[in-house]
């Protein structure tokens, strides 16, 4: 009887100890799976916002030494990239393009969105006008090169919304240089930040 006590309480003892590793294993797997989906899932990634490509419609220039001038309307594609797992959705900004620091363009975005873990495309309709642009300055890049150095620079305010409970407020900053190459009309060089 004692012997039969024993080995029962035995195994008792060895049951509870596999419901207690049963209960450590799935505790150390929740918080693992809890772990990655905050990590990744729930984490806020900034969008990327740049400059892809643009075309060019009535392109003129004057390449005097003295007094030099372009206008022309470009056709900018631009590209909102979210990599997040959920929409962000951005109001309406504007985008201003430079030559050094004079302004020579500026064109509206409209709202939209992102769906999640895709890149949004649009293209916007930029005049270029070097009016504000002195002559003379203009001139000496012309008579160098056969392109105009452009920046173009824009900030898009949003909402990054998570699995449609969760919302988060992101800004996202367009900074990139370009060259407009005056001989084929095309944009080159574009680097963004």
């Amino acid at each position: 009887e004692e012997l039969a006590s024993v080995a029962q309480r035995e195994e008792r003892r060895k049951k509870r100890m596999k419901y207690v590793a049963y209960g450590a294993a799935f505790a150390v797997f929740q918080t693992a799976v809890i772990l990655v989906f905050s990590l990744v899932v729930m984490k806020v990634r900034t969008p990327k916002f740049r400059v892809r490509s643009a075309t060019f419609q009535d392109f003129k220039a004057a390449t005097l030494p003295t007094n030099s001038s372009f206008s022309t309307q470009m056709f900018a594609e631009l590209s909102v990239k979210n990599e997040n797992f959920g929409r962000y959705k951005y109001q309406d900004s504007t985008v201003e393009s430079f030559y050094q620091n004079y302004k020579v363009g500026e064109a509206a975005i409209p709202k939209g969105k992102a769906s999640f873990k895709s890149t949004k495309k649009f293209a916007v309709p930029v005049d270029l006008s070097s009016t504000n642009v002195p002559g003379d300055v203009l001139g000496s890049e012309l008579s160098q090169h056969a392109w105009i150095p452009l920046t173009s620079r824009a900030t898009l305010n949003g909402k990054v919304r998570l699995m449609l409970i969760f919302t988060k407020k992101k800004s996202t900053n367009m900074n990139c240089t370009m060259n407009l190459n005056t001989s084929s009309k095309q944009l080159q060089d574009i680097s963004c930040n």
